[in-house]
């Protein structure tokens, strides 16, 4: 079965990478390692519940982080 979408690893991946802009410089300098603490400390301020904080974790858990950060370094170097 095929869990690719649009190109990328999965929907997560995709998704959180549409979401938050990562192509925008606004993450420019980040480490791979910095974008998860990242989106989960903005995930942590903005869900009113933990129901849906546990909801949007176990979804961020699923990202490929590294393929984010492979496709900033891609995009900023040009």
């Amino acid at each position: 079965m095929d869990t690719t979408y649009n190109g990328w690893t999965n929907y997560a991946t995709w998704r959180i990478n549409l979401e938050y802009s990562f192509c925008d410089g606004v993450y420019e300098g980040y480490d791979k390692d910095d974008l998860r603490p990242h989106v989960e400390e903005h995930l942590e301020c903005s869900c009113e519940n933990q129901t849906t904080l546990s909801y949007a974790l176990a979804f961020v858990s699923d990202v490929n982080w590294n393929e984010i950060a492979q496709h900033i370094e891609k995009e900023t170097a040009s």
